[in-house]
């Protein structure tokens, strides 16, 4: 299982990657594989400030939907428009490239302390395995 070490992780799956006090989010490899093949990602939460654990989104796969959590407060700034169905409507990205190309949304946080409640990558392995 890919979980690159420079990432935090939350138990339900999603990871951050901060640069300053912007943060970009995603679900995770393990996750992706759970869900399996994507097919709609939704995030109608852009503008909006929300807290840490609150939802943000949701995926569809084939078989099931689930939520998307906010690993750390913050205002939601972008949705990938890459997945969005009314730009690009590739939400495989996520199956694809979880980690890069398929990461979900922008945040600025609003509580950097928040990201010492989270997993590091050995923290996360040892959650899912």
């Amino acid at each position: 299982m890919n979980a690159p070490k420079e990432l935090k992780y939350t138990k339900d799956h999603e990871w951050v990657r901060v640069e300053g006090d912007i943060a970009t989010v995603g679900i995770t490899d393990f996750a992706q594989k759970e869900l399996d093949e994507l097919v709609y990602v939704e995030v109608e939460t852009v503008g909006e400030t929300l807290a840490q654990e609150e939802t943000f989104g949701t995926v569809e796969a084939v078989k099931t939907t689930s939520e998307l959590f906010m690993p750390v407060s913050g205002e939601v700034l972008e949705f990938n428009e890459e997945l969005n169905e009314n730009k690009g409507d590739n939400p495989t990205l996520v199956n694809e490239d979880p980690y890069g190309k398929g990461w979900i949304v922008k945040i600025k946080l609003s509580d950097p302390s928040e990201l010492d409640n989270l997993m590091d990558a050995a923290g996360y392995v040892e959650l899912v395995s």
